[in-house]
């Protein structure tokens, strides 16, 4: 009986239109127990959702937070990771079984003025990765092609008709696109962290977490991480692309089996991302710590890796050129997801239909004017766009909750997901524990943060 309310419920709800319906349920599973076909033609959608977690943003607050407190903060990373890959899961989860994503289920199921008030703060969020994408790539095309900043922030406003370019390729190719770049990427830092060769011991002893995380210099820091790592538009992203694959439903045991295979691909793909981000840090701490805080930027990355002086053995005009491309490829990934995750969002909370590039463009405009700002008021400042793009990344951890909180109710409820694929007792808790925690080291952050303020007036 359980589960015939929870099919009536589902069929109803997706009446309200079919999530990216341009790719939903476009790719073939083939009948086959083969496990590793499976896999295979299962993955792909965590490739997209890893993307999110290797943008620009998690550069610059890794690298940063290497080159300031050396590997104190890579607990924060493993942790971050493990709270990302149960939040995909029960993203993945939400969409595959109710068939709808995280917009269309918060709408669906909570009040206008609250789903309104969701969907504004989901936008802005959106927008503050957005931004980390336009500095990234800005900056990215001034190391390789001495591109002034304010010219390359404006350039980045046209990546829009490459993504439109790509999307006439065919997903599947899309994803294979995305995967290539991310082994790109993972091969780069990982050939540079061998060459550094950081103290492994310490290396291991920061994966302990540590008291002093809690100071103010130390918390916006892992909160900048953690925003970076745990991302709010990557579960409305996941919620949707888990649908496109077409697979039977015949069953609750079909279901369960891409379930399956879904959270195989996710686990495998933010596993992925989760070694990159330490790479990033470890390299900040070998090349950079206590050799100043101005040096922990992209372009200070970018000039050490060529210079013997600063990086020794490592330095290299191939590997800070492959540096170079590696940030602007993260910051193309990053515009992929991005894109598909502000349809999402927008048809889902709102019932709102346009065409992408229009959505893209005017999205990237709005984006564009602080950067624009920033980078004329500090007269293109390297520096002042990378305070820009970590407090993005603060943002993004402050918004993270009001994603998480409906994500964790959704996928808790008997109702929404029936009686087989509710969240376990101890799933649902670990994913309240998350939620909370966050929000009360959120409110120690700004508590901090207006007192220092009012402090120095």
């Amino acid at each position: 009986m359980d589960n015939q309310n929870h099919t009536l419920d589902r069929n109803s709800t997706s009446q309200k239109g079919t999530s990216l319906s341009e790719i939903n349920s476009t790719i073939d599973i083939p009948q086959t127990k083969s496990f590793w076909r499976n896999l295979i033609a299962f993955s792909g959608p965590g490739a997209l959702v890893a993307v999110g977690y290797m943008d620009p943003g998690n550069w610059v607050t890794s690298i940063n937070g290497g080159a300031k407190y050396g590997y104190l903060l890579l607990s924060v990373i493993l942790i971050s990771s493990l709270i990302a890959m149960l939040l995909q899961y029960m993203a993945a989860k939400l969409g595959i079984v109710t068939q709808m994503d995280l917009a269309q289920a918060t709408r669906h199921y909570t009040s206008k003025p609250v789903g309104f008030a969701l969907w504004i703060v989901t936008e802005l969020a959106i927008m503050a990765t957005d931004i980390a994408e336009v500095i990234g790539g800005a900056i990215a095309l001034n190391l390789l092609f001495n591109i002034p900043l304010t010219v390359g922030v404006v350039i980045t406003v046209f990546d829009v008709f490459l993504l439109l370019f790509l999307m006439k390729l065919g997903f599947r190719k899309i994803e294979v696109i995305v995967v290539s770049l991310i082994i790109l990427i993972f091969l780069v830092f990982l050939y540079e962290v061998i060459i550094a060769q950081p103290n492994v011991a310490d290396i291991l002893i920061g994966f302990i977490p540590q008291e002093q995380i809690l100071n103010k210099g130390q918390l916006v820091m892992a909160l900048g991480i953690i925003g970076a790592t745990v991302m709010p538009h990557n579960l409305y992203l996941h919620s949707s692309l888990s649908q496109t694959r077409n697979f039977k439903r015949d069953t609750d045991d079909d279901i369960a089996l891409a379930l399956k295979y879904t959270t195989w691909d996710s686990n495998i793909q933010l596993s992925a991302a989760f070694i990159v981000n330490c790479l990033l840090l470890i390299l900040g701490s070998a090349l950079f710590l206590g050799k100043g805080e101005s040096l922990g930027t992209f372009k200070s990355l970018y000039d050490a890796l060529q210079d013997p002086t600063l990086a020794g053995v490592v330095a290299s005009p191939v590997l800070s050129t492959l540096f170079a491309v590696a940030l602007l490829a993260s910051g193309q990934n990053s515009t992929i997801t991005g894109t598909l995750t502000g349809q999402i969002v927008m048809e889902g909370f709102i019932h709102l239909k346009i065409p992408q590039w229009t959505r893209r463009l005017v999205t990237r405009l709005i984006s564009v004017i602080p950067v624009l700002i920033c980078a004329f008021y500090f007269q293109g400042s390297e520096s002042a766009l990378d305070d820009l793009l970590i407090y993005t990344q603060v943002f993004l951890s402050i918004a993270l909750p009001l994603s998480m909180i409906p994500l964790v109710i959704f996928t808790s409820s008997k109702k929404i997901m029936g009686e087989r694929f509710k969240n376990s007792l101890w799933i649902a808790l670990l994913g309240w524990v998350c939620s909370i925690a966050l929000t009360i080291l959120n409110i120690q952050l700004i508590i901090e943060t207006m007192s220092s303020f009012f402090t120095s007036k």
